[in-house]
């Protein structure tokens, strides 16, 4: 091997090590923000990773700057997770109902982004395009499987769908009567096709 070979894979390898160590870091604010809001201390995302402070403010310098790249990082982890619950599941509709619960876990960082880019509009509705872009067709793929196999009714639109189970989960903010996951919980369980058998 030579030396430029032999440096070219010491790159890679330092990158592929960069982006896991980016993942566990996103993965790590994700579940911070899921728990505790976008507006939890930085301290405990770090403390989550594994990480020193330095380290998150040397990736995202502001908390608008974290908060995009989680938003992104979930966005594709639900894109990515819609087709592997289709192959992994029991049934169509078990692999659309894990994936809305995934999808509830996103939408609390979502709703914390607008508040996170108050000053930034333009940004804001770059990213909302990107989400209705990446997980629009995922949830449509969900459900036409459902559909087909008969398990729920087939006059489900995606987008309205992810419109209602947002609004929804809008409501979740610091009201502890209300349970948003219970209640997308409902709505999912009421796509049922009648007589479809229970999961």
């Amino acid at each position: 091997m030579s030396d430029d070979e032999g440096a070219g894979n010491a790159a890679r390898a330092k990158r592929a090590d960069a982006r896991r160590n980016e993942k566990t870091l996103l993965d790590a604010a994700a579940a911070v923000f899921v728990a505790s809001g976008v507006d939890a201390p930085v301290r405990d995302i770090a403390a989550k990773a594994g990480v020193g402070l330095g380290t998150i403010y040397r990736h995202f310098p502001t908390r608008a700057d974290l908060v995009i790249a989680v938003y992104r990082h979930q966005v594709e982890a639900c894109a990515e997770a819609g087709p592997a619950l289709l192959a992994s599941s029991g049934s169509p509709y078990a692999a659309l109902a894990q994936w809305i619960d995934l999808f509830v876990d996103f939408l609390v960082t979502k709703h914390g982004l607008a508040g996170a880019l108050q000053s930034d509009r333009a940004r804001f509705e770059t990213l909302h395009a990107y989400f209705l872009d990446r997980l629009v067709p995922v949830c449509a793929q969900l459900l036409d499987a459902a559909v087909a196999a008969g398990e729920i009714r087939a006059d489900v639109d995606a987008y309205a769908l992810m419109y209602g189970v947002g609004n929804l989960c809008a409501g979740a903010g610091g009201d502890g009567r209300y349970d948003a996951r219970r209640l997308v919980g409902l709505l999912v369980a009421g796509l049922r096709q009648p007589g479809a058998a229970n999961e």
